[in-house]
């Protein structure tokens, strides 16, 4: 975006502004809605990867329609964060925070519980690898020894 110029990079943010201001809550709308798939899996496979995934894909042919520069590298770094961004919503959306309707909390009580949903999100690689780094010592530690009968 640097090499855009002034113009290029307020065409960018513009650009971006008006597209999700229109379509964030289609997209949410959309998330929350594969939450009710029975298949919990498919459910979230849409709403981690397939939702961010359509959106990045109107997103960069919304730059191109209206001309507004579309730099590759801002492009790449726009999906990553998009899925990681998806994955934390689907993480909170999975222990009913923003969500609307029956199933929905008040928007307070929604960002009362922000800071330690997120702790759980950060954490919870961790303690995944921690936990198959258990199973795996403690897997090595109770094998009977080769040879022996």
């Amino acid at each position: 975006m640097t090499r855009s110029g002034s113009q290029g990079r307020l065409a960018i943010v513009l650009v971006e502004m008006a597209y999700v201001t229109l379509t964030a809550g289609i997209y949410a709308g959309l998330q929350q809605k594969a939450l009710g798939i029975r298949r919990r899996l498919l459910g979230n496979m849409i709403v981690a990867i397939a939702v961010p995934m359509l959106a990045q894909l109107f997103d960069w042919l919304t730059h191109r329609a209206v001309g507004a520069p579309v730099p590759a590298r801002a492009t790449f770094a726009v999906c990553i964060f998009a899925v990681v961004s998806a994955f934390f919503h689907l993480h909170v959306m999975r222990q009913g925070v923003f969500l609307t309707g029956h199933r929905g909390h008040s928007l307070l009580e929604d960002f009362r519980r922000i800071p330690r949903l997120t702790a759980g999100f950060v954490l919870t690689p961790v303690a995944m690898l921690s936990m198959a780094a258990a199973r795996f010592v403690r897997g090595v530690g109770s094998e009977p020894a080769l040879g022996k009968s």
